[in-house]
């Protein structure tokens, strides 16, 4: 594929021009608007832009992640200028027509342009377009060309194609490994088969195989393969089986693997699989740590709302803070591409009887909700197409609420749920099966009992013992995203009721199934509402009646679905971590989704599962209206386990400062376990100095997991300071029942960590004999960062690569 993007930017006649050059306008708001002069790079994976084309021919050498460079990688897609909610605010002064937005992966922000003529923005978006096409079809090995392709065209300084031994030590440094100078010239002389003192082509793709050589995975394949060349089928079938834990269809599996990943085609006539082949194998998805199984929609999706946990969004029309932070709808466009399935919208009154979206009594800026509700209507199922639901912070007066109405049914149209489902009753809620719609949550009038008053969940203040008695299980974990807020507190407990709202029953009827209703007490939720009603709690509040009475909360959830949104007091769009309101089974843990951090990894990771569909069905005793189970007291009827990790060794993790071409990384990995309270641990490596290449560790840790169900699993990969904190390189996170057995690779972002784990089965209620009582199944897992590679040995001895495997781990964007 490296080879096609080659063939393209000399045969196409859009990459040809790209290659050239363009003067476009680059905007960043409506004042900030400068000309800017773009270029294709000869590499097809690079766009650079200067003040001036002569600025780009002085450039020799800039980091991966610079504010002048744009790594087609790293895009997602392209759109056109209509679609730009800042283009369109400046149509008067530039045609849409000339206006295109580069949309990114993660969490950059988008990069807004414009051409000079409507032609050259056509020329940029079908080229751009074509590169990202080419790039998100690659397999392994085509992306390992293209890696092993840029490293050349890094290392190359003076761009004559052949690379010195002088631009191989600079290459080290920026590849971020310190190596003794007389080994790295070795390895450069032995890679110089033409004696030239400098590595062309193949040469430096010898060399490069040299650097990345991965001796754990050798050992590995070496242990199993009798002539140290080949895996034969019955081989590569033990392997399966032994380190894998794939008892059914082995044999089948792999012949179908071989098939797949063997790249020569005499081997796969054969049934045998390379040194090559088994490293494919292992960086595949087929070798991926998230089982494969769990990667679509696994679960029952015919149940009740109130059995699932629900991906969910807090004041989604932000993208920053919440004092002076911009609303726009792209919040709702990166919240939904995230897979979330309930969006936050508060509305009040707007100028020319149009209601507006903003943060009340703040200095956010506003955007029009008819906007809001198109934004929906373009994007609410394109990621997944199980129920969206509108969340309506309804502070409008009766005209605008009857504009609200109007909006909503002639704007969404047919995806707007406004009637009961056929054969549904009000008794129960429907499935996540109603796909496709969106489902308003906000005040109903009653038929049935007298009006609840409205409760602005945003104005709720927390009282001092609340406050004292919401202790943070999490301080090390929430001290990593931001300062943490403090509450605020008061005599009394106040609640700011919304008396000046009137409901119009325009847009009562629209709320079907999810009628809003204050928290007094379980007892009076059990007595006098009903199953389709929804109680919202503040953090503290929520956490308060975790600890004070888990077991009724549990209970409560099990019957209604609640909603637990972030203190007011966080006004940096900080995030609580929503571990311990899952483990009561609140349904609706609403985060700040535009803040990344530690709880943001958690919320992604956890919502992969279940084809992100936004939608994971709770374990079984917290469905249970009767359930017994308690997350502060957990008892010992609930299996628990006994998780071994091995850290083995990580592979190109990128640079802390990307910046500085001699800095590299004292790379250490922490493990980390989240679920109940017990369950709640961490352990992590020493640091290995100067070398970001291809640290090894070889530590083993272990865990014993309580509640197994409700785990979740997160390695962290961080640059050792002794002067100040510990600085993110990476992460990866996964549910604990998403975990594959055997070695895996976890293929995001960043290179690879090599773990191994070994979990094992006991009861809680004889703790005595944990040790004795290991007898149950063995399940090996592996981690693997975006090619951080993970083993699993269930009792890893001192330089033993058996059962090693690979893993990435996730950008913090």
């Amino acid at each position: 594929m490296a080879s096609q993007i080659q063939d393209r930017l000399t045969t196409d006649q859009d990459l040809l021009l790209m290659q050239e050059g363009m003067m476009m306008r680059k905007v960043r708001t409506r004042f900030w608007k400068k000309l800017r002069f773009f270029r294709l790079q000869n590499d097809g994976m690079t766009v650079w832009h200067a003040r001036q084309a002569n600025d780009i021919a002085k450039l020799t050498w800039l980091p991966p992640v610079s504010s002048l460079t744009v790594s087609i990688s790293d895009v997602e897609t392209i759109r056109k200028g209509h679609d730009s909610e800042l283009l369109r605010e400046l149509m008067e002064e530039f045609p849409l027509e000339q206006g295109f937005t580069i949309v990114f992966h993660g969490r950059r922000p988008n990069l807004d342009l414009v051409a000079s003529s409507v032609e050259e923005a056509q020329i940029w978006m079908r080229g751009l377009q074509l590169l990202v096409d080419l790039v998100a079809s690659m397999d392994h090995q085509e992306q390992l060309d293209q890696w092993v392709s840029e490293w050349f065209q890094r290392g190359d300084r003076n761009q004559d194609g052949r690379m010195s031994f002088g631009e191989a030590q600079r290459l080290l440094l920026l590849m971020n490994v310190e190596m003794d100078q007389d080994y790295a010239l070795r390895l450069f002389q032995t890679a110089d088969v033409s004696q030239s003192d400098t590595l062309e082509g193949e040469e430096f793709v010898h060399f490069y195989k040299a650097l990345t050589k991965r001796t754990e995975v050798e050992q590995l394949f070496e242990h199993f393969s009798s002539d140290g060349q080949k895996l034969t089928l019955l081989e590569f079938v033990d392997f399966l089986r032994e380190d894998q834990k794939e008892k059914e269809n082995a044999r089948d599996l792999a012949l179908e693997l071989i098939d797949r990943y063997e790249p020569s085609e005499n081997g796969r006539l054969l049934h045998v699989l390379s040194k090559d082949g088994f490293l494919r194998y292992l960086c595949s998805k087929d070798g991926n740590i998230f089982n494969p199984d769990c990667l679509p929609v696994y679960q029952d999706m015919t149940q009740p709302l109130n059995h699932y946990y629900i991906n969910s969004s807090h004041n989604t029309y932000l993208l920053r803070d919440q004092l002076c932070g911009q609303s726009s709808v792209e919040g709702y466009i990166r919240a939904l591409k995230r897979g979330c399935r309930c969006v936050e919208v508060d509305v009040w009154d707007g100028p020319g009887g149009e209601p507006i979206v903003y943060h009340g009594h703040t200095l956010t800026s506003r955007i029009l909700f008819k906007d809001v509700v198109a934004t929906l209507a373009q994007y609410a199922f394109q990621f997944s197409d199980y129920p969206l639901i509108l969340s309506l912070e309804n502070h409008c007066t009766w005209d605008q609420q009857h504009t609200l109405a109007q909006h909503l049914i002639e704007i969404l149209g047919e995806q707007l749920l406004s009637t009961t489902i056929d054969g549904v009753l009000m008794d129960k809620l429907p499935s996540p099966e109603l796909r496709g719609k969106v489902l308003l949550k906000g005040r109903k009038l009653s038929t049935i009992e007298a009006d609840i008053e409205d409760i602005d969940e945003e104005e709720e203040l927390e009282d001092d013992q609340e406050s004292e008695l919401d202790a943070d299980p999490f301080p090390e974990l929430d001290a990593l995203l931001q300062p943490e807020s403090q509450e605020l507190t008061s005599g009394n407990k106040h609640i700011k009721k919304d008396s000046a709202t009137i409901l119009c029953p325009d847009l009562s009827a629209l709320v079907v199934y999810l009628r809003t209703v204050p928290f007094c007490s379980f007892t009076h939720s059990k007595e006098n509402y009903y199953i389709c009603d929804i109680s919202s709690f503040s953090e503290s509040k929520a956490r308060h009646l975790v600890k004070e009475a888990g077991n009724e909360f549990v209970q409560h959830n099990a019957r209604q679905l609640c909603r637990v949104y972030p203190s007011a007091l966080r006004t940096d769009s900080s995030n609580f971590h929503p571990q311990e309101l899952w483990n009561a089974g609140c349904h609706m843990v609403a985060m700040n989704m535009q803040t990344p951090g530690s709880a943001m990894d958690i919320c992604d990771g956890f919502f992969r599962q279940n084809g992100g569909s936004g939608y994971v069905l709770k374990p079984e005793f917290l469905c249970d209206i009767q359930s017994s189970f308690d997350p502060e007291r957990p008892v010992s009827l609930y299996k628990a386990q006994l998780l071994l990790v091995q850290v083995i060794s990580g592979q190109q993790l990128p640079k802390v400062d990307s910046t500085k071409e001699k800095s590299v990384v004292d790379p250490l990995v922490k493990v980390e376990l989240f679920g109940v309270p017990e369950d709640n641990k961490q352990q992590e490596t020493s640091y290995v100095e100067n070398n970001g290449f291809n640290p090894y560790w070889g530590e083993t840790f272990c865990f014993r997991v309580q509640v197994p169900e409700l785990a979740i699993l997160r390695f962290v990969v961080k640059d050792y300071s002794w002067t100040s904190r510990n600085k993110f390189i990476g992460q990866y996170t996964l549910p604990w029942t998403c975990m594959k057995q055997g070695m895996a690779l976890a293929s995001t972002q960043l290179p690879s960590l090599c773990i191994s784990a070994c979990g094992k089965t006991w009861r809680r209620m004889n703790p005595e004999k944990h040790e004795e009582g290991l007898q149950s199944r063995k399940i090996y897992r592996s981690i693997i960062p975006s090619n951080l590679q993970v083993s699993q040995n269930p009792e890893p001895t001192k330089g033993s690569i058996k059962d090693q495997g690979s893993q990435r781990l996730g950008k913090d964007a």
